[in-house]
């Protein structure tokens, strides 16, 4: 009874995070299966089992555009076992355009690294018959200057784009919100919808197999999977060249110790050129950002966004 006691005390006096460790690693994800953000976290899922020497499972929290993923993030335990992978909508956009999300990131979560920036682009359905940006916009003035393009969510950074081509060409370009970027691009498929902006590696697959056609892409340089594909800027449409990014998260107040411990994971990982490989073939910019790194990138972004927001005249919904 004593020696059980004793037993008893000692593994009371670990710390969270170290007993923690023999449980499951759980990585939210806040969008269906099928989209380039789940098949990502999939990924890296597997790689960094090997790493970290325990199982890492993902869990597909979808809709309201990762905010019901960042929720469960918010309320989940602080033990080293749950964290968040997301790109910025979530973390930097949603605060922006929501009065009430539900979580607030610089006090509800813990940046734990960055892995990589991507673009997001505008695509083409394979019933539309035009094959650039220009093509598209002139065939919908000539359908009477009013045409629908799906987004993976409401208020993004893809529909404040539609909005802004739309206003820069005179048409009326109404935004299609989806929940998530799969359902989006099944439509596309069908030709239910005639255009979407997208992340490139929600988009890149099928324009590969010629099934979507990506006529134009953010940042200041065409994407090393897309080299035929224009920038916004090269096309006149300015305002697009800072890259979205994605990154884990955590909840606050996660040990040090068992932040560092995913970090250093993730940066050993991302390095294997198997792995790193196929992220670039999904359309990312592969990068490591420590836990300040990504906190800055992440300031900066929303702060960039709030600007273009509020001289969009959105109002927070």
């Amino acid at each position: 009874m004593i020696q059980r006691r004793s037993a008893l005390a000692a593994l009371a006096a670990l710390p969270l995070a170290a007993r923690a460790q023999d449980k499951p690693i759980r990585l939210l994800v806040g969008f269906p299966p099928g989209g380039g953000t789940d098949a990502i976290a999939r990924l890296l899922a597997e790689a960094l089992q090997a790493s970290l020497g325990t199982t890492v499972l993902v869990e597909n929290k979808p809709g309201a555009g990762g905010q019901i993923a960042a929720q469960a993030l918010k309320a989940a335990p602080a033990d080293g076992t749950t964290f968040f992978v997301s790109h910025d909508h979530t973390i930097s956009i949603l605060p922006l355009v929501l009065k009430n999300p539900g979580f607030a990131p610089a006090r509800d979560f813990l940046p734990v690294a960055g892995f990589a920036t991507f673009a997001n682009a505008f695509a083409l359905s394979g019933g539309t018959p035009a094959h650039s940006l220009a093509e598209y916009l002139a065939w919908v003035k000539k359908q009477g200057g009013q045409g629908s393009v799906g987004v993976p969510a409401p208020a993004s950074v893809p529909e404040f784009l539609v909005k802004l081509i739309g206003e820069k060409n005179g048409l009326n370009l109404l935004s299609v919100p989806y929940r998530g970027s799969a359902p989006m691009i099944a439509d596309m498929l069908g030709n239910q919808i005639g255009a979407g902006v997208g992340s490139v590696p929600d988009l890149i697959v099928n324009h590969q197999q010629k099934k979507l056609r990506i006529v134009a892409v953010m940042g200041l340089q065409r994407q090393a999977v897309l080299p035929e594909v224009p920038t916004f800027a090269e096309l006149g449409i300015a305002g697009f060249e800072d890259l979205p990014y994605y990154g884990v998260f955590a909840p606050a107040g996660t040990s040090p110790t068992a932040v560092e411990r995913f970090s250093n994971a993730l940066a050993g990982v991302i390095a294997q050129p198997g792995v790193k490989m196929r992220l670039t073939e999904l359309g990312l910019s592969v990068g490591m950002m420590t836990a300040a790194q990504l906190a800055a990138r992440e300031r900066a972004y929303a702060a960039a966004w709030a600007r273009i927001i509020k001289a969009g005249g959105f109002q927070p919904q």
